[in-house]
């Protein structure tokens, strides 16, 4: 879900072409499972399957998404979420409340024929599992990608490793990279080319968000974004209700923080969530090595295991230019 302040971010989005996304990437890795759950799917929104109706979308989007970046010069590494932190837990709640509701009115569109809103709502149904998190990462090792696990939230891993300089940039469709402090974010990666949204066919292309160039032109300090992301709400608190992006950067520029929360919600202490943003629990226990794919070990899971067509993913490795391991930036700019 993120943080909504997609309203006072237009202006600070510079659109990419994939030949400016050359270096190693920091991927959400439990947002990307998301994207590719929602949207590798049949016209109905049956997600893909083996033939034990084991599901199989999240798979697809690692293998050939994961050849495409290698292909354009991009190395990336998969960050896995960890504990959630205490106060994530109500919104944990809501969520399955959500994808349980939206697994219904699936089934209820299926029964009505009606294969634009069973998409839709079946979209709006993707849960990550045991079996969704283990596959994928058994099908990382196996095509010799990095990955790290978190000790809490993937997106806070993702921006320390940038402000570190272990990698260039994070990858996340939310926005909460940035409140995190990622100095830079690209979206739209993970989802990026044409695909059906709304019942029709649309084209979505990789953009970037310079932190200091928004802090800059939004006129405020990180802990400042990071008090207007409170305010509309974030994955740790439910926000105040009726405020948007652009009513709650005029709050904090005004300094109008704290009185607010005060009056609207007087029982929420928002130092706890302002702590997580600014300080959260991140590692630097972590190696980054690209292997050659393991190409029998892929085409054996995929192939023996998933049902994969043997051909396409023979095709689809041979396209992965990876010749050994590289732990420096210096050779991807």
């Amino acid at each position: 879900m993120g943080v909504a302040i997609r309203d006072i971010l237009a202006d600070c989005k510079e659109p990419l072409t994939w030949n400016d996304l050359s270096g190693i990437a920091a991927v959400d890795a439990h947002n990307a499972l998301y994207q590719f759950l929602s949207i590798i799917r049949q016209p109905d929104g049956t997600p893909l399957m083996n033939g034990e109706g084991r599901v199989t979308s999240h798979l697809s989007g690692i293998l050939f998404r994961t050849v495409n970046f290698l292909e354009k010069g991009i190395r990336p590494v998969f960050v896995f979420d960890g504990r959630p932190p205490e106060f994530k837990q109500e919104t944990i709640e809501v969520r399955r409340e959500i994808r349980t509701r939206a697994d219904e009115a699936w089934k209820a569109a299926l029964r009505e024929g009606d294969m634009e809103e069973a998409y839709k709502q079946a979209s709006a149904s993707s849960r990550i599992d045991s079996h969704i998190l283990e596959s994928s990462r058994e099908l990382l090792d196996l095509l010799g990608i990095p990955r790290v696990q978190a000790p809490s939230e993937g997106e806070a891993q993702a921006a320390h490793m940038v402000r570190r300089a272990s990698v260039a940039y994070a990858v996340s469709q939310d926005y909460d990279s940035l409140l995190f402090g990622s100095p830079i974010l690209v979206r739209n990666l993970t989802v990026s080319g044409r695909r059906k949204s709304r019942g029709r066919t649309i084209t979505v292309n990789p953009e970037r968000i310079v932190l200091a160039s928004l802090l800059d032109r939004l006129g405020v300090t990180r802990e400042q974004l990071v008090e207007i992301g409170i305010l509309v709400g974030t994955d740790f608190n439910p926000g105040v209700r009726g405020v948007g992006g652009k009513t709650a950067l005029k709050i904090v520029k005004n300094g109008e923080f704290e009185s607010v929360i005060a009056d609207k919600q007087p029982d929420f202490d928002p130092a706890p969530v302002r702590e997580f943003f600014l300080d959260p629990p991140v590692t630097d226990d972590y190696t980054l090595e690209w292997r050659p794919p393991d190409v029998e070990g892929v085409v054996s899971m995929l192939c023996g295991r998933y049902d994969f067509s043997e051909d396409r993913v023979r095709s689809a490795l041979a396209r992965a230019p990876v010749k050994g391991t590289q732990k420096t930036l210096d050779a991807w700019f």
